[in-house]
């Protein structure tokens, strides 16, 4: 249970909040057709890429502590 709480406090930083949210508006104004689906992928990407990014390597510097 109490990594459910963890996982879950963890959802709900700042930055996850940011990354979901810029998820979803990107998603809503693709489907408008307001942004090509190239672009799209091409923030989308980028968004992704830095969160997992900087979750990997914040878990390698607890593991080296």
């Amino acid at each position: 249970m109490d990594v459910f709480i963890k996982r879950l406090a963890n959802l709900l930083s700042v930055k996850s909040l940011i990354s979901m949210l810029l998820t979803i508006v990107f998603c809503v104004i693709t489907m408008r057709g307001l942004v090509s689906a190239e672009l799209f992928m091409t923030i989308f990407a980028t968004v992704i890429a830095f969160y997992f990014g900087t979750q990997t390597t914040k878990d390698n510097l607890n593991k080296d502590e």
